[in-house]
């Protein structure tokens, strides 16, 4: 998997650091939307994401005079607005992250799938 470093300034935030400064956001540009109108960003926001990684790996061309989108900014945006649904809706992300991977994590260590393409 290829990584991008950050900063060497900046300090690597948690999910909970990052939930919470997601949310201090939030509340400075006057509280949140209802969850529907959130839900609603984050497809628009996968879709800019989607069209940046089809631009530099599928068959999207750049139109002239258009500048490429940036892959990195557009998933930024993707995970902002993640933190912002959860917050909608008062999930903890890192609890429901740390769900999923033990799920994934039992799931690998269970029996070896005999049928192709099962996950």
């Amino acid at each position: 998997m290829q990584q991008e470093q950050a900063s060497e300034t900046a300090p690597q935030l948690t999910l909970h650091q990052a939930q919470a400064e997601v949310d201090s956001s939030i509340q400075a540009l006057g509280g949140y939307w209802p969850p529907l109108a959130n839900l609603a960003r984050l497809f628009e926001e996968c879709g800019e994401l989607a069209r940046a990684v089809n631009q530099a790996h599928g068959a999207k061309l750049v139109k002239q005079g258009e500048a490429p989108a940036d892959a990195r900014e557009e998933l930024g945006d993707v995970l902002y607005v993640l933190l912002v649904l959860a917050n909608s809706l008062d999930i903890d992300a890192a609890a429901a992250l740390d769900a999923i991977l033990k799920k994934v994590r039992d799931r690998a260590a269970g029996p070896i799938q005999t049928h192709q393409g099962e996950h």
